[in-house]
């Protein structure tokens, strides 16, 4: 967590402290960035043009807590994901549907370990991965998330739902609930 002194002297310039929630920010960010563009190289570019956006626009945050920044600079880098997808003109809704993904238990999913469920999701197509994203992972609602990506409701919740049958098939071919085979 970082606290508001350290903050302030960013702020004011301190590389010290800028260096401190870099530090702090980083592999998280990263992470992340990857969970919504799948390649190495795109995601340190938008980390790097996120943290750019976060450090630029500092002296404006509002500091709520310690994990203000946090929640603050996730925005701020979920944004950049999301504006480098539209920049590259890879509309995420861009997904033919795959009538041979079928149905099995909803529960598989929730069996695997986060490493396992990461590779798995970074194996979905654009649009599946970033509305599965959006959903589960951050958070978002369908209404959110349909206004952030400028689609409708209907297809914000279809995609979740063809998101997740993805997955649930990928877990089948690679050896049922154990998706360490796919590692």
């Amino acid at each position: 967590m970082v606290d508001k002194r350290i903050i302030d002297k960013a702020v004011k310039g301190d590389h010290k402290s800028e260096r401190q929630i870099y530090e702090l920010l980083s592999k998280p960010l990263f992470m992340m960035c990857l969970r919504y563009l799948k390649n190495q190289e795109d995601a340190e570019d938008v980390l790097t043009l996120a943290f750019v956006k976060v450090f630029q626009s500092l002296s404006g945050f509002e500091f709520q807590g310690p994990g203000s920044l946090v929640a603050w600079a996730r925005k701020v880098t979920l944004n950049e994901c999301l504006m480098y997808l539209r920049k590259q003109k890879r509309s995420p809704m861009m997904v033919e549907p795959d009538e041979h993904v079928r149905s099995i238990e909803e529960g598989v999913i929730d069996k695997l370990s986060a490493d396992e469920l990461f590779i798995l999701i970074l194996q979905l197509p654009e649009g599946y991965r970033t509305v599965f994203n959006l959903y589960e992972i951050e958070g978002y609602a369908h209404h959110e998330i349909a206004e952030k990506l400028n689609i409708s409701l209907g297809t914000s919740k279809s995609q979740l739902s063809k998101s997740k049958a993805y997955l649930r098939e990928l877990i089948r071919k690679n050896g049922g609930e154990n998706a360490t085979k796919i590692i």
